[in-house]
């Protein structure tokens, strides 16, 4: 484990050569935000990649933001490894937050540096698995909602269930465990979104789309999978993602929890064309099959039929 950890500590702080269309200028990034969420689009699902597994959501008239790592380092205020691309929207710019969505408290998905930047903490509600609500708390979150798998919060037309995933918390050497992790699905007229957090595959899958499916958007990580001995417990690689997608009934897949901090061995560019060559061998359509750009803005899938459109 330790020549593992050396070598990742080396490979986070080295030049990564990211290609041009993998993140769109952030005025561009926010003109494009802006006009999927004008009142032209109202009944319109939006989904927004920020980057690695933070995403805004807008789905029953609400706003979501899932585990907002948004600001450089995934780790303790300046140390850690340090993301190569900023995040897709500058927290200064986000729309105002409904709904902030925590899968777990790695720092690559629970940035307090980015949590104490958040404003509204006193009208956001804060889903948050077992556990793990004291956090924002004490960081002045006025509403917040511990969730053991499969409860749900409804907010008008919003509905929030946590779902089980596999995975594993831990903030410092002395809390292992003890809180939970989840994946999450929201649901609005719109339609029904799948986030995955931070998971391996494994059978619950199955369980939940017996239990939960079929999903029209599914954002499920592809990333930090090598070397496979040691990661397969806890991060599914881009082959495994896609049977994630087919398990719980999803029709569109989205890539997530890749392209923009080092955490693993594999090449940082080698996860999305590994998903998409499995979603064509699993029988998806290109179209059907989302990578997309930091910073870019997308409808979600119509609920009954027809194509996603890209703003």
């Amino acid at each position: 484990m330790l020549p593992f950890m050396e070598r990742m500590f080396r490979q986070s702080f080295r030049d990564i050569d990211v290609p041009d269309h993998h993140v769109l200028p952030r005025p561009q990034a926010l003109a494009s935000l802006d006009r999927a969420r004008s009142r032209e689009h109202e009944d319109r699902g939006v989904v927004t990649w920020l980057g690695h597994a933070s995403f805004l959501l807008r789905i029953g008239g609400k706003t979501i933001l899932t585990d907002p790592y948004l600001t450089s380092y995934a780790g303790p205020v300046g140390f850690g490894p340090k993301r190569y691309v900023p995040s897709g929207i500058a927290i200064r710019d986000l729309p105002e937050i409904d709904i902030l969505a925590i899968s777990h408290n790695h720092y690559d998905h629970l940035d307090e540096t980015a949590i104490h930047r958040l404003p509204g903490k006193e009208t956001m509600t804060v889903v948050a698995p077992l556990g793990l609500g004291d956090f924002f708390r004490e960081r002045g979150f006025r509403y917040v909602v511990d969730m053991d798998w499969y409860q749900s919060l409804t907010v008008n037309d919003l509905t929030v269930k946590a779902l089980p995933c596999i995975h594993w918390s831990r903030r410092s050497g002395l809390d292992t465990n003890r809180s939970l992790w989840a994946a999450f699905s929201f649901e609005g007229p719109e339609g029904r979104v799948f986030f995955g957090g931070d998971t391996a595959y494994g059978p619950v899958f199955e369980e939940i789309g017996s239990r939960e499916g079929p999903f029209d958007l599914a954002l499920i990580g592809i990333g930090a999978y090598e070397p496979r001995a040691i990661m397969k417990a806890s991060h599914a690689n881009p082959e495994e993602a896609v049977q994630i997608g087919i398990d719980i009934g999803a029709r569109t897949l989205v890539g997530m929890h890749w392209g923009t901090v080092v955490l693993t061995e594999e090449p940082p560019f080698e996860p999305p064309e590994r998903f998409l060559r499995a979603g064509r061998e699993r029988g998806f359509a290109d179209d059907d099959v989302w990578i997309m750009r930091i910073g870019e803005t997308r409808f979600l899938p119509r609920k009954h039929g027809g194509t996603a459109e890209n703003d």
